[in-house]
């Protein structure tokens, strides 16, 4: 193991869903971890899981939702005081027109304009910088 921290690596996956031309934000709950920050839904990558099925199966578990992925946008990292977290953002596209939040405290649908205007949890805003210029 290198020695540049022996923290454990926390490997997640995130979906940048853009419909109608806007970005999917999700505002982080009481009950989560850095609560009340703004995240692209997602999250922890299964034994034997690839991360395109890991994304597709915590969208339907966190927002009922039915997913296509598409390309991955980036791969980023962050040192937090439980570990590091390691997530590899990649565009989807919703299959249906509704979902419903199970986790989070609320959602909010940003144009490129507005991409920068939330709070992003730190290993959320290298790919919300991207997307800013690029969606």
């Amino acid at each position: 193991m290198d020695n540049v921290s022996d923290k454990r690596v926390i490997e997640v996956v995130g979906a940048a869903i853009i419909h109608d031309g806007k970005l999917l934000a999700m505002q982080r709950s009481e009950k989560m971890t850095l609560p009340g920050l703004w995240e692209f839904p997602g999250g922890k990558i299964e034994k034997g899981e690839s991360e395109k099925e890991a994304l597709i199966r915590e969208i339907q578990e966190e927002l009922a939702l039915e997913i296509e992925v598409e390309e991955n946008i980036t791969t980023t990292a962050y040192e937090y005081d439980f570990g590091i977290v390691k997530m590899s953002t990649y565009r989807a596209k919703m299959k249906s027109e509704h979902f419903v939040l199970k986790e989070h405290a609320q959602y909010r649908w940003l144009s490129t304009k507005e991409v920068m205007s939330v709070q992003w949890a730190p290993v959320d805003i290298p790919t919300a910088k991207i997307l800013e210029d690029n969606y």
